[in-house]
């Protein structure tokens, strides 16, 4: 579909590519994994046609439609949502126009019209135009837009859902190939999780950058690292790439450090018998050697925010409290006669649509703002640190790094305070770095790295990953882990929720409802509930309309049979999705063991046991594929 054939980009005097070569075929799902800065975002810009190569050949197959989701920077204006979503469909719109102009001449066509008329109408049902606004209608939804939202005008949307906006009309398109660049950026939960599921069932090829490593496992079954100007593809998703790099920088360790033994001893040879004519022609053949020696380069070592959260003083049982609070704004009620309770050691999480109240019910357990009605209790010796969605705005432009944190520190923390920026990534002269020059992520970091400055039982967090690369994530997830004090926390991020979270606060319509487990197991309750509620609801309706066609007793009897084999059919068919998720669990951590020998460089050297294994990888995903299609007939 796209090849790319010793493609080389410079920006400036630095290389970006150097000779890449790279095939992305129909059904790809790939994501770009990479050290900020490595070209990611180059690269979709250069597939998109944005951006210019310097050098080589950039190859399309016929017919190659491709739409390119930028990171932001996208606003719409000028027409209501619903109208500038369904835009992306103009040439249904137009074909519709036609049909129209079309039926209003048919009593006086003739044959030939009428034939014209025929194949436009087949192709106007073959490619959705009947099913068009329900389409768009979808989307939205499943975007996070609701039906009030649909005929307002753009103009009233901010930054965030202008994104949302962007996203819709892509996948509207349906290209061929689709680029997103951190389309996850803007979206809630819910959000993200519809996003997944579309992907997941995107019938063209995806490629994507995402900092959500959740979303990456669900999404893409390829990973292709960019690197020092090239390009190294993993087959499997987001953690089996960390996996068998792992295994990759490894090998290539041990085999740079016996290249360098052989290239030492070599040059041992040269230097010593240099100038002995004897042995004039075997020091050339060893300088002709050396020289065509390809030097094997390592990864760099990745840098990694390393800390841990001071010990927190003890506290009571209880760490915070909201007794029948509400919330409101003017005439707008966030939260109405609310209750929660956070015990000690406890790890919450709050989840819902953006707007729900979230954000607010963090406000509220802060004490930075009064409810309207009810109280707020805190527990015995409570000392919390609040982060706030917007923290990185609370930091003072006109300081440097090391002077805005050294502006909040208690003076027994102060020869403590280089150590801790060294940890969160400012060393040498980045502490002299001025705030106002510092990117989303380094802000981000500043202010979480000021948390550390005072101990603290009670750690509110509202979107502390924001900004954070995936190896920035995952330490600050290590160091919440071993945390022992009580956590309440917002996350878009799923990996961050489901690795953290031991219940889950659901905020929406004006009430919190509460959860035992993380995001995972939130779902299933979430899944199981309304399940049993549309089979009951179905059964109902179906016996309700056999009484009230029939009062006699021989129709009400048929009707609670018809129930109890209902109810039998139900029970059958949640045993058997139990059995085949079983299976599926079991096929795919026999189909990873595959793939980790596969990724074993030492298997290409034995022809018939790569051949063997290749048989097993096969069948094993034959049998996945399967187990898969039989749980998706049980749920349809």
């Amino acid at each position: 579909m796209i090849q790319l054939r010793d493609i080389d980009k410079f920006f400036a005097d630095r290389q970006i590519f150097r000779k890449i070569n790279w095939h992305i075929r129909p059904p790809d799902k790939i994501g770009l994994c990479g050290e900020n800065g490595a070209g990611k975002s180059t690269l979709l810009k250069l597939l998109s046609g944005l951006v210019e190569y310097d050098g080589g050949e950039l190859q399309y197959a016929k017919g190659t439609t491709y739409g390119y989701l930028p990171q932001d920077g996208l606003a719409y204006k000028g027409r209501t949502l619903f109208a500038e979503a369904q835009s992306a469909l103009a040439d249904l719109q137009q074909m519709e126009l036609d049909l129209r102009q079309f039926e209003k001449d048919l009593s006086s066509a003739g044959d030939e019209t009428l034939i014209r008329y025929a194949e436009l109408q087949h192709l106007f049902e073959q490619r959705g135009g009947y099913t068009m606004e329900a389409e768009v209608g979808k989307v939205l939804h499943g975007l996070g837009f609701s039906n009030d939202d649909f005929e307002k005008p753009c103009d009233t949307f901010s930054g965030g859902w202008q994104m949302r906006i962007a996203l819709a009309k892509l996948l509207l398109q349906r290209p061929n190939v689709l680029l997103l660049d951190e389309p996850t950026n803007h979206l809630d939960l819910p959000a993200r999780d519809w996003l997944e599921n579309y992907l997941q069932s995107y019938p063209h090829a995806v490629v994507l950058v995402s900092h959500d490593r959740f979303f990456l496992d669900q999404v893409v079954s390829k990973i292709v690292e960019v690197w020092n100007g090239a390009l190294t593809e993993y087959s499997g998703n987001y953690s089996s790439y960390v996996r068998t790099r792992d295994e990759r920088v490894a090998a290539l360790k041990a085999a740079k450090l016996q290249q360098d033994e052989e290239i030492a001893k070599t040059e041992a040879f040269i230097n010593r018998f240099r100038y002995q004519a004897n042995k004039a022609s075997q020091v050339q053949s060893r300088i002709k050697q050396l020289e065509k020696i390809e030097r094997i380069s390592l990864p760099p070592e990745r840098k990694k925010i390393a800390f841990h959260f001071p010990v927190p003083p003890k506290g009571g049982r209880m760490a915070i409290a909201l007794h029948g609070a509400s919330q409101s704004y003017g005439d707008l009620a966030v939260l109405k006669n609310v209750n929660v309770y956070v015990e000690q050691g406890e790890r919450l999480s709050l989840v819902g649509p953006n707007g729900a109240g979230k954000s607010t019910l963090m406000r509220l357990l802060a004490g930075v703002e009064a409810p309207v009605s009810g109280t707020r209790e805190e527990g015995h010796n409570l000392m919390q640190a609040y982060f706030a969605q917007d923290q990185a705005l609370e930091l003072n432009p006109n300081r440097t790094v090391y002077e805005e944190i050294l502006a909040d520190a208690p003076v027994a923390m102060v020869p403590k305070l280089r150590n801790i920026l060294g940890s969160f990534l400012f060393s040498g002269d980045d502490i002299e770095k001025s705030v106002r020059v510092l990117s989303g992520g380094e802000r981000n970091r500043l202010a979480l790295a000021k948390l550390l400055l005072r101990p603290a039982n009670l750690l509110l967090l509202d979107e502390p990953t924001n900004h954070l690369d995936l190896q920035s994530k995952q330490v600050l997830l290590d160091a919440l882990r071993s945390y022992s004090g009580t956590i309440v926390f917002v996350s878009h991020d799923r990996y961050f929720v489901d690795h953290l979270a031991s219940r889950v606060l659901e905020v929406g319509g004006g009430t919190v409802q509460s959860h035992l487990g993380n995001y995972e197991d939130f779902l299933r309750h979430k899944a199981v509930a309304g399940d049993f509620t549309h089979s009951t609801q179905r059964v109902e309706q179906q016996v309700d309309r056999q009484e009230e066609s029939s009062g006699d007793k021989e129709s009400r009897v048929k009707a609670h049979a018809q129930r109890k084999e209902e109810q039998r059919k139900e029970q059958k068919k949640q045993k058997e999705l139990a059995r085949i998720e079983a299976e599926i669990e079991a096929r795919e951590e026999t189909l990873q063991e595959l793939e980790q020998r596969m990724a074993d460089p030492d298997l290409y050297q034995d022809e018939e046991l790569w051949r063997r294994v290749s048989g097993e990888y096969k069948l094993a995903k034959d049998q996945l594929d399967e187990s898969y299609r039989q749980w998706e007939l049980l749920q349809d």
